[in-house]
C-alpha cells in the first residue's frame, strides 16, 4: 500500500485548520455550558475513559493470569476463544519429517482448491483518529469455472472506491492471491528457513507451531515472513500470522505491507481451506502512519471437479471422494448481487495508483 506526498500535505493541511476550528467551537461551547454544569446535579453519564493506546491490555485481578483470546482455526474470528500457552515440549516425530509431511499436504491441498469454485470478499479501509473508517476499497468476486473448465474470477461488485490516504498497488493485490492464503508446499521449501517452536492448542486442535521466513529476497519476488501452525493430526496448516515481505522503499516511493493473520477451515476431507484473513495494522511512511483495517473473507467453497492422479501398481487405491457438487454458475449481469442491492457497477479497470 502506497502513501502519497500530494495527500499527505493535502491531509496535514487540512488537519491544521480542523484542529484550529474543532478547538473554537470547543472553547465556545465550554463557555455556552458553564452555567449548565453548576446546575447538573447526579452521576456521571457514560463508561470508563477509552484507553487511547489499542495495544494496551486490561490488568487481570491479583493472582489470576490475564486470559489469552484467540480466534479459533476453522472458526469465524470474530467470535474470542483461548489458546493454550507454547510449550517447548519436542513433537511426537522428528522436526523434519513434520515439515516434508505438511509440505506434501500442502501440495495435494493447493491442487485440489483449484477444484473449487468459492466467493472472495475483499476490504480494505483507512482509520482516521476517531477509530472511524474514512476510506474503503471493496471488491466482491466469484472464483469459478468457464463450461469448457477454465478457471476465471468474475468480479460481482464492486463500488467506487474512496481511499484517499493510501493507494493498492500491484504488489498488493497479488499478496491477496499468493500470500495471504499463504500454501507451502514442497517447492517452497528451500525458500525458506522453517524452525520449530513448540506445542500449542488452538481450542480442542493440537497444533506444531513454526516460525517461517525467507532465506534470501530475489528481486521482483514475494514472500511469507511470519508464523504457522500445524495441525497435529492432519498435518495441515490451520491458521498463519505474518506478513508479505519486503516492503518497498525507492526514493520518495513506498509499498509497505500489513501484519494479517489467516484462518482456516476444515472444508473436505482432511484439507483445510482459508476461510478468514484479517489486519488491523498501522502502515508506517516517512512522512506519516496510516491506520488500515483489511478483511478478506473466503465463502461457498463448492467442488466443481475430481482431481484424477495416475497410480503405480503398488499403490493402494484411496477411498472414493464424493460426487462432485453442481457446478456454480457465474451470477448474471441483470441479477443483483444481494436482494437489497443494485446491479454491481463496472469494476475499476486497474488498481487504484498512487496521485503525482
Amino acid at each position: 500500500m502506497t502513501d502519497s506526498k500530494f495527500h499527505l500535505e493535502r491531509n496535514w493541511t487540512g488537519k491544521t485548520a480542523h484542529r484550529a476550528a474543532k478547538t473554537f467551537f470547543v472553547l465556545a461551547a465550554f463557555l455556552f455550558a458553564l452555567p449548565v454544569l453548576g446546575q447538573d446535579v447526579g452521576p456521571i453519564q457514560g463508561g470508563a475513559p477509552k484507553d487511547d493506546n489499542p495495544w494496551s491490555v486490561p490488568q487481570s485481578p491479583p493472582n489470576q493470569p490475564a486470559p489469552q483470546p484467540v480466534h479459533r482455526a476453522g472458526a469465524a474470528p470474530e467470535r474470542e476463544h483461548y489458546e493454550s500457552a507454547i510449550t517447548r515440549d519436542p513433537p511426537a516425530q522428528p522436526v523434519e519429517q513434520i515439515i516434508q509431511k505438511f509440505a506434501a499436504s500442502e501440495d495435494e491441498f493447493r491442487e485440489e482448491r483449484d477444484n473449487f469454485t468459492y466467493t472472495q470478499d475483499f476490504v480494505v479501509e483507512t482509520i482516521d483518529d476517531n477509530d472511524q473508517p474514512d476510506g474503503e476499497y471493496h471488491v466482491r468476486s466469484d472464483v469459478t469455472f468457464t463450461p469448457d473448465g477454465k478457471r476465471y474470477e468474475q468480479i460481482v461488485y464492486a463500488p467506487p472506491p474512496t481511499l484517499e490516504r493510501i493507494s493498492l498497488s500491484t504488489q498488493d493485490l497479488d499478496d491477496l492471491k499468493n500470500v495471504q492464503p499463504f500454501v507451502l508446499t514442497t517447492a517452497e521449501l528451500p525458500k525458506y528457513d522453517i524452525t520449530y517452536v513448540g506445542r500449542q492448542t488452538l481450542d480442542e486442535i493440537g497444533t506444531y507451531v513454526f516460525d517461517v521466513a525467507p532465506k534470501r529476497i530475489e528481486k521482483n519476488q514475494r514472500y511469507f515472513q511470519g508464523r504457522i501452525w500445524v495441525d497435529n493430526h492432519d498435518l495441515e496448516i490451520v491458521k498463519t500470522d505474518g506478513k508479505a515481505v519486503p516492503d518497498i522503499r525507492k526514493g520518495d516511493s513506498e509499498n509497505v505491507f500489513p501484519r494479517f493473520e489467516t484462518y482456516r477451515e476444515n472444508i473436505e476431507g482432511h484439507f483445510w481451506f482459508p476461510t478468514y484473513t484479517h489486519s488491523d495494522d498501522v502502515l508506517h511512511f516517512r512522512y506519516s502512519d496510516v491506520h488500515i483495517r483489511m478483511t478478506v473473507r473466503y465463502t461457498n467453497y463448492k467442488r466443481f471437479r475430481v482431481s484424477v492422479r495416475l497410480l503405480s501398481p503398488t499403490q493402494p487405491i484411496p477411498d472414493q471422494p464424493a460426487s462432485p457438487a453442481t457446478p456454480a454458475q457465474p451470477p448474471s449481469p441483470s441479477q443483483s448481487t444481494t436482494p437489497d442491492q443494485p446491479a454491481p457497477p463496472a469494476p475499476p479497470a486497474a488498481p487504484v495508483q498512487p496521485n503525482p
